[in-house]
This record gives structure tokens, C-alpha cells and sequence, in this order.
């Protein structure tokens, strides 16, 4: 066995320990719960064959789950890639001017602070209920850490490097694509990665709120009117499938890709 399968095999027999802990943990809450309050709460096995229903076609609050699955991830791909296209832009402008980043990176810092809830009354005075106020709140979310870890990478590239491409004979596209840029993705990931998180946590909220009649935010605050629980832990199942499958597949599959050929930046958000 090669150090490849070594690893796949650990990371396997790592990812089943989790499992199996969070499973444990699960049934010793809901033995506890009835035990102490009397109340029932759903046991992994009721959630597991309400999902299985669901699958085979029941329909949940008027629709399908894939419906509801499928409109979550709609919303929320619409605006991370805007968020992902303003702030890289943003960001590589930011990084190259000094003067712009002293001048804006303060601002995107201060609205970095606000919690993706505060947005709600803006996004509805500003859009009204629906899918655009959903998406600007996603957008608001994920695209300054974008910006600013965008920045940084550019920034933090080492003068020395800067200094010896110019007198090699790089032009400013050179330098841009042949220097800053790859010195930076390491902080540009990081960005994007953080900005991905932050809009799949506030999608699931505003769907809480903003009242879009569909998608899993909506499964989750129509289960507590309706005490369907097993259906609102479906709801935490997927979105937690989902967003393992964002930071598995995508980001760390990226990363791996990108960590031998480019260094690290040091300042990056966290």
C-alpha cells in the first residue's frame, strides 16, 4: 500500500470515527430529552426513514425535497458567483492600489462586523420579499472576505519577487499573471472559501425569514409551526451534506492542486 492509499484509507477510517461519534451523541440526546423532559425527540433511525420518504416522492410543505434542495442551492450559486466576480475584481484592485485600500478597506471591514441577519430589514426595504433580497444577502455575505483576503494575498507578495520579475523584463501583465496572482491564490481561496460558508449560513436564515415558500430554510421554520422535527432535521441533514460536498469536493480538492506549485500567504483571514 502506497503513502495515496495510506491516507485515503486514514481519512476513511477518520471520517467513519466521526460518524459513528456524532451518531452516538445524537441517540444519547434523545434518550436524555425524553428522559428528563419527557419530550420525543426524532432518533437518527425516524430521520433516516422520513428521508427515505421523502426520496420516494412524499412531497414536504407543497413540494418536492429536491425542489426545495435544488431552489437552496439555486439562490444560493447566484449570489456567490456574483460575489465571487465583484470580489475578486474588487479585491485584485485593492491589492494593486494602495490608495484605494486605505481608502475602502477600513469600510469592508466595518460591514464584515454585521451579521448576516442585520441584513434582513435592509434587503427587504430595499428589494422586498423574494428571490432578490435572498440573493443580495448572499451576495453581502460571501463577497467581502473575498475582498479583503483578495487584498491581502496581493500585498503581502514578497518586494523581492516584485523587484526580480521587473528586472528579468516582466511587463504589468507578466508580473500580474506570472507573480502576484499566483502568489496570492493561496489567500484567494482562502477568500472564496470563507465567503462560500458565509452564504450558505445566511441563505438557510434568510429562507427562515424572508418567506420564499420554498427551499431548506423554509423546511426548517415551517417544522416548528407544524412540530414536524423529523423533517427539520432532514433539512440540517442536507444542509450539512451540502456543505461538506462545497469544502470536500471543491476547496480542499483545489487546495491540494495549488498548495505544491504556489507559497502561502501569511495574512489571511480567519
Amino acid at each position: 500500500m502506497n503513502a495515496t492509499q495510506k491516507n485515503t484509507a486514514s481519512s476513511w477510517k477518520q471520517g467513519l470515527l466521526t460518524l459513528l461519534t456524532v451518531l452516538a451523541a445524537w441517540i444519547a440526546t434523545a434518550a436524555l430529552v425524553q428522559l428528563c423532559r419527557g419530550v420525543s425527540f426524532p432518533w437518527p433511525w425516524d430521520v433516516a426513514g422520513r428521508l427515505v420518504k421523502l426520496l420516494s416522492g412524499q412531497t414536504l410543505y407543497s413540494h418536492a425535497i429536491g425542489t426545495h434542495l435544488l431552489s437552496s442551492l439555486w439562490r444560493w450559486g447566484l449570489g456567490y458567483t456574483l460575489a465571487v466576480i465583484v470580489g475578486l475584481s474588487m479585491g485584485l484592485l485593492l491589492g494593486l492600489s494602495s490608495n484605494l485600500s486605505r481608502l475602502l478597506t477600513p469600510i469592508f471591514t466595518l460591514i464584515h462586523m454585521i451579521p448576516g441577519l442585520a441584513w434582513i430589514p435592509i434587503a427587504l426595504l430595499v428589494f422586498g420579499i423574494g428571490t432578490t433580497a435572498t440573493t443580495f444577502m448572499i451576495f453581502i455575505m460571501a463577497v467581502i472576505p473575498i475582498v479583503i483576503n483578495t487584498a491581502a494575498g496581493i500585498q503581502t507578495v514578497p518586494p523581492v519577487q516584485i523587484e526580480a520579475a521587473q528586472i528579468m523584463g516582466a511587463n504589468r501583465k507578466a508580473l500580474f499573471l506570472r507573480v502576484l496572482f499566483p502568489a496570492a491564490l493561496q489567500s484567494i481561496l482562502t477568500g472564496l472559501r470563507l465567503g462560500m460558508a458565509g452564504a450558505w449560513r445566511v441563505l438557510i436564515a434568510a429562507e427562515m425569514v424572508v418567506g420564499l415558500g420554498v427551499g431548506l430554510g423554509y423546511i426548517i421554520i415551517q417544522s416548528r409551526w407544524s412540530l414536524d422535527y423529523e423533517a427539520s432535521f432532514v433539512a440540517l441533514g442536507l444542509i450539512l451534506l451540502m456543505g461538506l460536498l462545497f469544502e470536500k469536493l471543491f476547496f480542499t480538492a483545489l487546495e491540494r492542486r495549488v498548495a505544491p506549485a504556489f507559497p502561502s500567504t501569511e495574512r489571511t483571514m480567519h
